[in-house]
């Protein structure tokens, strides 16, 4: 696997550019040698009289934050996306009046309805949906899903989750992500096999359950942990990040990806070429 995009001859457009991931994903982009058309910022927000590059740390790109995205993207192959549910819907329904064609979605919280708005999306853009864009994490889900395909039923899953105070969805879209891995290598649905919070009196664990743990604290970048337990001993798959520009590192691999790919609906398994790990 490189560790750089493959195709740095597209432009991209980056939703929600003064806040912190904004940033990060603005100062990737330029890093990685990409051409960042446009931006946005949601009405209010602002800073809307700062230039884009300047936001990020770097030189100026003669580009100050919009607030409709298809004026942000007009001039754009990839939409990037790290804010929340409501505007990342919104985007992706504004992107059909430009000439995006492919879209990387870093956002987490969507309910099962907005799951459905996404995929049908998806029939019109080349679309990476990921709740964590880390090389490091990507590859933790496929040892999860190996792991609790190897071990059997009386082997406990548990994961844990650590992340700053600001956060505001719990278990994080990482969690949640690894728990899938962890109930397809069970050939199960995560829905069919998360394990409530243990709180009260009788709050004894389910056999075969998936069990969530949850932190918040500090300005934890973010940490994650995986266990199985048995009777005899206990495996733990971890992995911590150690700056925010891991995952707007991700982001721009899986832009260069969606270059040219047909419409659908993928993941960073497919980006990465371990889908079938």
């Amino acid at each position: 696997m490189t560790d750089t995009p493959q195709d740095n001859s597209f432009r991209v457009a980056i939703a929600g550019v003064a806040g912190r991931m904004g940033r990060h994903l603005v100062a990737s982009a330029l890093d990685a040698g990409l051409i960042v058309a446009g931006g946005t910022e949601a009405p209010g927000a602002g800073p809307f009289d700062r230039d884009i590059g300047e936001l990020a740390g770097r030189a100026s790109l003669g580009i100050r934050p919009a607030t409709d995205p298809v004026a942000a993207a007009a001039n754009a192959d990839v939409w990037i996306d790290f804010t929340r549910p409501k505007a990342t819907l919104a985007a992706l329904d504004a992107l059909k009046h430009t000439r995006v064609s492919g879209v990387i979605i870093g956002t987490t919280g969507f309910s099962a309805a907005d799951e459905l708005e996404i995929a049908r999306a998806s029939e019109r853009l080349a679309i990476v949906k990921s709740g964590n864009f880390s090389l490091g994490i990507n590859l933790l889900q496929a040892l999860t899903r190996i792991a609790a395909s190897r071990l059997g039923e009386d082997w406990d899953i548990e994961i844990m989750e650590t992340h700053h105070r600001r956060k505001v969805d719990a278990p994080s879209g990482t969690a949640l992500m690894l728990g899938e891995a962890a109930a397809a290598g069970r050939n199960a649905a995560l829905g069919d096999l998360r394990q409530g919070p243990y709180d009260g009196a009788d709050s004894a664990r389910a056999p075969g359950k998936i069990g969530f743990a949850v932190r918040r604290m500090g300005d934890v970048i973010g940490t994650h942990e995986v266990s199985f337990g048995s009777d005899r001993e206990i495996l733990t798959l971890s992995h911590t990040a150690l700056d925010r520009a891991v995952f707007a590192h991700g982001a721009m691999r899986a832009a260069a990806w969606t270059v040219n790919r047909e419409p659908g609906l993928y993941g960073m398994d497919d980006v990465l070429g371990l889908a079938d790990s």
